[in-house]
C-alpha cells in the first residue's frame, strides 16, 4: 500500500466535488473537453472479480483488467469552479458539480504565498442588503390619485452634467431679448439606467460587442436613451469613428490605457462621446487600481491598450492628482478642453467615509464643469481583484447617496451636480426595484455591471460559484480572450436578452412611479419610502414600518 501523506490535497479539501455515476456514462469526453480549468481527466483504474466454484464457496480471483473513469483534478490550479459545463454537456446527466460543505480552501488557497485573485463581487453577507429592507410604503389614493402606468406619459431622463441653478445662468436681457453671455455647460440628458464600465479587455471581444449592440439597439429602435460606459483600456478605432460613439461615455482611469487611440482618433469623430468618466476609485476593490491578468491580455487587447502581453496593473490612484482641486483642475479642464467643451465629465470613486467630503468639494467647483459623481459601494463586480478587498473593504451604496444627498440639500445645491449611484444594484435580479429606492433617496441614476453579464449567459454567483473572471478561461466565453471559448458565446442572443430585460426594466419603473403620483422621477423623494428595519430608517432618514 502506497504511503498519503496528510496534507496532500484531495477533492474533499476543494470547494467544490464532481459527482460522476458510471452506470450512465458513455465515456464521451464531452465533459473533460469541455472543462476549461481540467478540473476533471481521464484516467483507468485497476479492477477484478471474485468468483467461488465447487459445493464449498471457495473465493477466488479473477483476472484483473483496467476500465476507464473520470477522475477530479486535486491541484489549487485546477480546481472545480462549480460552473457545471461539464453537467451541461454531458448527454446523460451523468456527471455535475456539488458544493462541499467540507472545503479547506481557504486554508490551501493561498499555495505560494500569494492572495486569493477572482472575478465577481463581495461573496461575505451579499443577501444581508440594505436595499431588501426598503420598500415603497406610500401610495396614492384618494387625497392625490395614482396615475395610470400603462396610458400616462412619464418622463425618465436624467441629467449628466452640471445643471445651473437660476442665479448663475450667463443670461441678460437687451432690447427686450433674452440673450446668452458664454456658454452653458453642457448636459445630456440620458436614460437613469448606464451600462457599467466594462472594459474590452476585462469582456471577451464578442461579450463587449453584444453590449454595444444592446445599447445602440435600446435607443435606435426604441427610444430609451441607454448609455454604456466604455472601462478602463480604450476602444477599437472602427467605433471611435462612427456615429455610434454618441452612445458611450470614455473612462478614463489611473493607467490611461487605450488614450493615445483616442486622442488620435479625434479628428476623426464623426460625433462627440456621451461624456467622459474619471475613474478614481472602485467599489469592488477600494483604494487598487485595475488589474488585467496577463492570460487576457490578447494580441487586440495590447494594439488596443498599447502594452505588452503582461499583468496590467493600474496605479491606485492618479498620478499627479492628490486632491479634489487639482483634479478639477487639470483632469477636468483638460478633458473638457479636449472636446471643445461639448462633452460633460463626470468622476467615479468607490463609497466611502469621505464620499461626501468629496461631494461638498465638487459642489464648490468655481469652474462649474463637474458633470457627475458616480459613487460605486460594496457590490460592485470587478474581472480581476484579490479576495481580500472583495470581501472586506468598501461602503455598501445606500446611505453613500444618502448622505450626499442631504449634504447638498443642506447647501440648497441639490441637483446641481448629478449623483450616480452603483454597487449591487439588480443583485437579486430586479435592478428597478433598486434603482426606483436609489432615485428616492437623492440618485440621479444607477450603473450596472454584473448583471449585464447574467443576462448575457454568466453562472458566476456572489456564493462561490465560479467567479474565474481573472483567469482568462470563462467557460461561458464572456470574460475571456481565448478564441475557442469566445465562441460559445451567442451574440445576437446576448445582446437580445439585454434589450429585453431593459424594456421590463423600464416599465418596471413606470409600475413603481405610478403609485406615488410622479410623472418625473422622483429624485429625493424618500416619503415615498418606509424602512423595515429601525437602523436602516434612522441611518437614511426615513420612516419606520413594522
Amino acid at each position: 500500500m502506497e504511503t498519503v501523506t496528510v496534507n496532500e490535497l484531495t477533492p474533499n479539501d476543494l470547494p467544490w466535488r464532481i459527482e460522476w455515476d458510471p452506470c450512465l456514462c458513455k465515456l464521451c469526453g464531452s465533459c473533460v473537453a469541455a472543462c476549461t480549468f481540467q478540473a476533471i481527466r481521464v484516467s483507468v483504474e485497476a479492477r477484478s472479480y471474485v468468483y467461488s466454484q465447487g459445493d464449498v464457496p471457495t473465493p477466488l480471483e479473477g483476472e484483473r483488467y483496467a476500465v476507464p473513469v473520470i477522475k477530479q483534478t486535486a491541484t489549487v490550479q485546477q480546481h472545480c469552479v462549480g460552473c457545471g459545463m461539464c453537467e451541461k454537456t454531458c448527454p446523460n446527466r451523468a456527471i455535475r458539480p456539488r458544493r462541499n460543505e467540507d472545503s479547506r480552501w481557504e486554508i490551501f488557497a493561498r499555495e505560494g504565498g500569494s492572495p486569493i485573485k477572482r472575478g465577481g463581487r463581495a461573496n461575505l453577507n451579499a443577501g444581508d442588503r440594505t436595499f431588501d429592507k426598503i420598500v415603497v410604503g406610500r401610495i396614492s389614493q384618494m387625497t392625490d390619485p395614482s396615475l395610470d402606468a400603462e396610458r400616462h406619459t412619464f418622463d425618465i431622463l436624467a441629467p449628466f452634467g452640471r445643471v445651473l441653478p437660476a442665479d448663475k445662468m450667463p443670461l441678460s436681457v437687451k432690447d427686450g431679448k433674452l440673450s446668452l453671455n458664454k456658454p452653458l455647460p453642457p448636459v445630456r440628458w440620458i436614460y437613469p439606467l448606464i451600462f457599467g464600465d466594462m472594459s474590452i479587455g476585462a469582456l471577451s471581444p464578442r461579450a463587449w460587442e453584444a453590449v454595444c449592440l444592446a445599447a445602440a439597439c435600446l435607443n435606435e429602435k426604441y427610444n430609451l436613451p441607454v448609455r454604456m460606459c466604455s472601462g478602463e483600456g480604450g476602444m477599437p478605432m472602427r467605433l471611435l469613428k462612427s456615429k455610434y460613439l454618441k452612445y458611450m461615455i470614455l473612462q478614463i482611469a489611473s493607467g490611461h490605457f487605450g488614450w493615445n487611440r483616442i486622442v488620435k482618433a479625434m479628428p476623426e469623430m464623426q460625433e462627440d462621446p456621451a461624456g467622459i468618466l474619471i475613474k478614481i476609485g472602485q467599489g469592488a476593490k477600494p483604494g487598487d487600481g485595475g488589474l488585467l491578468m496577463a492570460a487576457k491580455v490578447a494580441p487586440h487587447i495590447q494594439a488596443i491598450r498599447g502594452v505588452p502581453k503582461s499583468d496590467l496593473l493600474s496605479p491606485p490612484n492618479h498620478q499627479g492628482l492628490y486632491s479634489i482641486e487639482e483634479s478639477v483642475q487639470k483632469m477636468f479642464l483638460s478633458m473638457n478642453a479636449a472636446f471643445k467643451f461639448r462633452v460633460p465629465v463626470g468622476i467615479k470613486t468607490s463609497a466611502t467615509a469621505s464620499s461626501v467630503s468629496i461631494y461638498n468639494n465638487l459642489l464648490r467647483d468655481p469652474y462649474h464643469i463637474v458633470g457627475g459623481y458616480f459613487i460605486d459601494g460594496l457590490y460592485g463586480g470587478t474581472g480581476a481583484a484579490n479576495e481580500i478587498s472583495l470581501d472586506h473593504t468598501g461602503h455598501p451604496i445606500v446611505s453613500k447617496v444618502r448622505d450626499c444627498y442631504l449634504a447638498a440639500v443642506a447647501q440648497g445645491r441639490q441637483g446641481q451636480i448629478p449623483l450616480w449611484g452603483a454597487g449591487g444594484v439588480g443583485m437579486t435580479g430586479n435592478a428597478a426595484a433598486d434603482a426606483f429606492k436609489l432615485i428616492c433617496l437623492g440618485a440621479n441614476g444607477v450603473s450596472v455591471g454584473k448583471i449585464l453579464l447574467q443576462l448575457m449567459g454568466c453562472i458566476g454567483n456572489d456564493h462561490s460559484r465560479c467567479n474565474s473572471c481573472n483567469t482568462g478561461l470563462c467557460p461561458t466565453g464572456i470574460t475571456t480572450q481565448d478564441i475557442k471559448l469566445v465562441r460559445r458565446l451567442d451574440v445576437d442572443k446576448a445582446a437580445q436578452n439585454i434589450v429585453d430585460y431593459v424594456r421590463a426594466f423600464d416599465q418596471e419603473l413606470r409600475k413603481l412611479m405610478a403609485p406615488i403620483g410622479n410623472s418625473s422621477l422622483p429624485v429625493g423623494r424618500s416619503d415615498a419610502l418606509v424602512a423595515t428595519d429601525k437602523a436602516v430608517a434612522e441611518q437614511l432618514k426615513i420612516p419606520y414600518a413594522c
